[in-house]
């Protein structure tokens, strides 16, 4: 497994960050795992794991080049943002 240092990272986001830690009943390191793994969707916000992620990246790839419109984009975007906060 990799590692990475953050360095001139804000007190205020890592104070924040903290009480994330805190409130999810995790250490601050597993937070901010929870964290990324999330933002780069290998993981749902509730922390199971996301395996439709590598289809979902097709299907948005495909919309895109069928020079679908923009309202159409945004459509597909929508609903995969609705099935997020699910």
């Amino acid at each position: 497994m990799g590692q990475i240092v953050v360095r001139q990272l804000e007190d205020a986001v890592l104070e924040a960050v903290k009480l994330r830690a805190a409130a999810n009943n995790r250490s601050t390191e597993a937070e901010v795992r929870a964290i990324l793994s999330s933002a780069v969707g290998l993981t749902s916000p509730a922390g199971s794991l996301n395996p439709d992620m590598p289809k979902r990246f097709s299907d948005f790839v495909g919309i895109a080049s069928k020079r679908s419109t923009q309202e159409e984009i945004d459509a597909y975007v929508r609903s995969l943002r609705d099935e997020w906060e699910r």
